[in-house]
């Protein structure tokens, strides 16, 4: 795989799970600086109606001592816009995404404006079997 400058993934991180660290970790592998967005609790209230279980200031300070990651920045909104801001902002040279995400009509869509910026998607394997919202049914059992 190609070895870019400045990487960016983003998540909510909530319930940190070795999904989320299988992303971070491979992302990590394909560029020389990791930037990792975490999603503001508003953000997250917004876009996915639900409130996170672990507020923003301790999801981000969780992210931020994670030996793959440089530096940690709130994430603000979830359009294209937001990312679009984030790239130019950070100068990032590619985006990195869960393999679930890939042939999206969203993620084509966000693939295309990214790429009149220079910034390229690259689709990371997505961790079968584990998931924030798999992990919120366990703890209902």
């Amino acid at each position: 795989m190609k070895k870019y400058k400045i990487g960016y993934t983003a998540g909510v991180y909530d319930m940190f799970h070795i999904g989320h660290l299988n992303v971070i970790r491979n992302a990590k592998d394909s560029c020389e600086f990791l930037i990792v967005g975490v999603s503001t609790d508003e953000v997250v209230k917004k876009n996915k109606n639900k409130k996170p279980i672990i507020p923003f200031n301790e999801r981000i300070a969780i992210v931020e001592a994670i030996r793959y990651v440089d530096k940690a920045i709130p994430q603000e909104r979830y359009d294209i816009e937001g990312k679009i801001k984030t790239v130019k902002e950070n100068n990032i040279d590619v985006m990195f995404v869960g393999s679930d995400w890939q042939g999206t009509e969203k993620w084509n869509k966000i693939e295309e404006e990214l790429s009149k910026i220079g910034c390229e998607v690259v689709y990371l394997p997505h961790t079968e079997g584990i998931s924030s919202t798999a992990l919120r049914e366990r703890l209902k059992k």
